[in-house]
């Protein structure tokens, strides 16, 4: 007699193995979308130092903006972010000025990028 078909514990093996790959799909995407988040963040915060630093580089030398000391930029908010930018200008008597300017954000771990450069008289 020739029985056709599947046993309930060949069923039960299959689901097992089937669930795990599933769960690790789940896990991927997760990672996934996180990496993509950040990596979002970092483009913004890359962006709006590369931005704000070229903008200081163009201004007189003598500009107001530019004397040497710590300044606090406005905050920005986006996609519920909050970046916060600040920038120092340092004299330095062999080059000039050197002006460094941070973003910083806090997506659950503080993060940060920092742009520099010389500024000559």
């Amino acid at each position: 007699m020739s029985k056709k078909g599947f046993t309930l514990l060949e069923v039960l093996i299959a689901l097992v193995i089937f669930s795990v790959g599933v769960l690790g799909i789940a896990t991927m995407r997760i990672i996934s979308t996180r990496g993509n988040c950040f990596g979002h963040y970092l483009t913004e915060a890359s962006y709006t130092a590369q931005d704000r630093l070229e903008f200081l580089d163009a201004l007189p030398y003598d500009s107001p903006q530019l004397q040497p000391r710590d300044y606090d930029d406005a905050n920005i908010n986006i996609a519920g972010i909050v970046f916060s930018r600040r920038y120092r200008v340092v004299d330095d008597p062999n080059t000039g000025r050197r002006i460094t300017y941070t973003v910083s954000w806090n997506d659950g771990v503080n993060r940060s990028v920092v742009f520099s450069t010389i500024r000559s008289e």
